[in-house]
């Protein structure tokens, strides 16, 4: 029993065809209104730019779609940068082991935090809040201040196309984002496990009767995500060549944020991995045409997400009471049946 059986296809993708459809306005208006916009590196860049967020998003996701909340995504990245920063910089170690290290550690501090929420039923908000008040106390012991990090294979991966399509080039960092973003995709809509996510978060009272693996899924979903936010932390390392306890702070609302713009709906169920990543580029988009039109403060990325963030709220609350209602209406036509 998934939410897919209790709303219909329409409703399901109606935010993210929004999403769709505004990401698309963005780049029309940009492509009229500045020399330059329309090209396919400027699309291509937004990946570049905005990798890690994309990375770190597709975790959230899943603990989304499952009913639950994450709040330790920043926390999470900044210490998995100081720590691969420290390994390479303090102990030699090569930036591939090194990075692997990181994610390991990552995904077994998420699937801790997963089994606390399953175990003791513990609210996800508070388990993810102390996890992130662990992580970034742990990255600032590590080392207090940035450290940069000197290894050739950072300046090779920073200055290399993994990829070349014509004049495009694709770097390192974007092809582990697409790679994560498909095997992402395959996990939460071609696995049991990703039909198990969305029954959870459905309804998760009908998935445990229906002896559905409740509490293995939920420690999975929390350790994939925090394999992708140590994931994020390695490319935002790759990305600023350094290690930054105090850095990444606020992206755990900004992947949120993400995520709900491009349909996911914040009680779970509900949404697609693809939905996430348009999400992704709509905020990327925004700040781009704000760079171009280079007169307005930064500030207002942060109030086109929030008035965004805010009508898609409010949109998720309209097809859910829609439904409700076409679901009451349903049974009593079937009851005078």
């Amino acid at each position: 029993m998934t939410s897919d059986s209790t709303h219909s296809s329409g409703a399901r993708h109606l935010p993210t065809m929004i999403a769709l459809t505004i990401l698309a306005a963005l780049l029309t208006f940009g492509s009229i209104r500045f020399d330059h916009f329309a090209s396919v590196g400027t699309f291509a860049g937004l990946f570049h730019e905005y990798s890690f967020v994309g990375i770190a998003a597709l975790g959230t996701t899943l603990v989304i779609l499952s009913g639950g909340i994450d709040l330790s995504v920043g926390a999470v990245v900044a210490c998995t940068s100081v720590i691969i920063a420290s390994l390479v910089e303090r102990h030699g170690v090569h930036p591939l082991p090194a990075s692997a290290i990181a994610v390991a550690l990552g995904a077994g501090f998420g699937a801790a935090m997963g089994g606390l929420i399953e175990r003791y039923r513990l609210p996800a908000f508070l388990v993810t809040l102390a996890g992130m008040f662990v992580a970034r106390s742990f990255a600032f012991w590590i080392e207090p201040h940035s450290i940069s990090v000197h290894h050739p294979a950072y300046a090779w991966a920073s200055m290399s196309a993994v990829l070349r399509v014509g004049e495009l080039t694709i770097p390192l960092r974007t092809m582990i984002f697409l790679g994560a973003a498909a095997l992402t995709m395959v996990i939460a809509h071609a696995t049991p496990f990703g039909r198990y996510v969305y029954a959870i978060g459905g309804n998760e009272t009908g998935a445990r009767r229906m002896s559905l693996p409740v509490g293995a899924t939920r420690i999975g979903t929390y350790a994939l995500a925090g394999g992708c936010s140590a994931l994020a932390g390695a490319v935002f390392t790759l990305y600023k060549q350094a290690g930054d306890p105090a850095s990444a702070v606020g992206l755990e609302l900004e992947v949120i944020a993400a995520a709900v713009i491009g349909g996911i709906l914040l009680s779970g169920g509900v949404g697609t991995i693809a939905g996430t990543i348009i999400g992704v580029l709509i905020l990327g988009t925004i700040r781009l045409l704000i760079d171009f039109q280079g007169t307005f403060n930064a500030a207002w990325t942060s109030i086109a997400t929030g008035v965004l963030l805010l009508l898609f709220v409010g949109l998720q609350e309209i097809i859910v009471r829609f439904e409700r209602l076409r679901a009451r209406a349903a049974r009593a036509a079937s009851g005078r049946g």
